[in-house]
This record gives C-alpha cells, structure tokens and sequence, in this order.
C-alpha cells in the first residue's frame, strides 16, 4: 500500500497580521509558521493506518511553498512519515485552489497512491476545496469532514460530521481519499529519537513548472483587515434596569420603536 499526505505550512494564528507590500497577502514579517492543524489529523490518521497494516505501508508526505515549509515536512516525517516531496514554489501563496490540487494530482497520477489523507481545510485560506478536486481530477472515491477512519480489505469506512453536528457513514474502496478535522484523533508529539531518524529521510524537491499544468481560474485582488467599527457600551446593573437602558438607547440612536 502506498498512503499520500498533503499538509500545507500556515502562520501561527496568534501572530499580527497585516497586508503585504502588493496587498493581496499577508507580510510574512515577524510571523510565526507552522503546520496546519487539520493536516496533523491527517498525518496522524496515516501513520495510525500504517502501524494497523505492521508497518508496510510506505506514507509520503508533500508540500508545496518556499523553503520554509521544510520545517514542516520535517515534523511530518518525526511523526512517522517515510519520504517526503518538496514542490518548490515562492509564490504558492497566489494560487488558488484549483491550481494547488491540480499540483498534487499530477504529482499523484503515476504514483498509484491507494489513499491520500489531506485536512479539512487550511486554516490561513480555509476554502475546503483542495482535497475534493484532488480527489475529482484523480477519479478517487472522496470523503470529507472525518471524525471516524477504519481500514478493512481494501475499504474505508469514514465517519462524517455533516450540518447540525449529525454523524454520517460512507463506506469507500480505495483508491480513495479523505479530509481530516479536529475529533479524528489526537496527533502525536515527534520524540527526539524519531526527530533524529527524520533528518536521514528522503525529501525530494521537485519544482513547481514540473508540476503545475493549469492555469488560474479566479486571484486575490485585495487582501485587507475588517473595517475598524465603533466602541463598544457595556451596561451593567439589575437585569430590570437594564431593559430600560437598552430600550432608552434604541430610541436614542436608532429608529426602532419609534
């Protein structure tokens, strides 16, 4: 069996943001990166499918980005990764979905991957879209939104968290692919031991104009922070008082119950 998973590098979410020089993207000045927090349930999930089938499996992982997305890739691999694809590119940051999945399917076209684990979403983007058109330009059977895995002669059988928090089930014959989110599992901490292993590790760089076959179908024009709103009133007192403070600044600022 050979397991792909796809994990992007993202800005830590307590770090400052603010629009870079073009203003179409945040300034990675100061900021803080890390992996994207649904990708760790995906490589969890994988390595978890690898130690349940004794250790066969092979599970490549892949990201594309600039140099910095290494320290990413290297966290996969001390988390149980086997080899590890480096699509270079220093402007993934302007590409759009459909140009990001059609990278990794054709990058995955040739390898026969029986099953590929992305997250749910990114949490910078957070279009939900890369995985199901990876999985549509593939022909790959797709589950989305996974709090459940199982593996069992060749199928998957995936529990799904639909609208209103209601639980669904698809069953999938591999090749397949599946998105991952918080409730899947709880992703492993890399020991030092498996820190060291994953310095000798194969991380293959293949640049982007290798892979890249598509062109955009939409850009980011405008990349900027919410408009700054008024201060905020806080009232405070007897819940009966403060029906008649609210009422009073209705009438005041606003034309209800006028």
């Amino acid at each position: 069996m050979k397991i792909l998973v796809c994990i992007k590098q993202v800005p830590d979410l307590e770090s400052r943001f603010k629009p870079d020089a073009a203003g179409v993207w945040f300034s990675e000045a100061d900021l803080a990166f890390r992996v994207n927090e649904y990708d760790e349930y995906a490589i969890e999930q994988a390595v978890k499918l690898k130690e349940q089938l004794g250790n066969e499996p092979e599970i490549t992982v892949l990201s594309i980005g600039p140099d910095r997305v290494l320290e990413a890739i290297k966290k996969a691999l001390a988390m149980g990764c086997d080899r590890a694809v480096h699509v270079q590119d220093s402007a993934a940051h302007l590409k759009d979905p459909w140009q990001i999945a059609s990278i990794i399917a054709t990058h995955a076209k040739d390898q026969a991957y029986d099953v590929i684990f992305t997250g749910m979403q990114s949490q910078d983007r957070g279009s939900a879209q890369v995985g199901v058109t990876v999985a549509e330009q593939l022909g790959y059977a797709c589950a989305t939104t996974l709090v459940g895995f199982a593996y069992e002669g060749g199928a998957i059988t995936a529990k799904l968290e639909l609208e209103g928090g209601i639980k669904g089930v698809a069953k999938l014959k591999t090749p397949a692919l599946v998105t991952c989110q918080l409730g899947l599992n709880t992703p492993r901490y890399p020991t030092l031991p498996n820190i060291m292993k994953a310095k000798k590790k194969e991380i293959a760089g293949v640049p982007v104009a290798d892979l890249l076959k598509e062109e955009a179908l939409g850009k980011t024009v405008s990349f900027h922070p919410p408009a700054k709103k008024g201060s905020g009133l806080i009232l405070e007192g007897d819940v009966s008082d403060l029906v008649e403070k609210v009422i009073g600044i209705l009438k005041d600022k606003t034309a209800v119950l006028r």
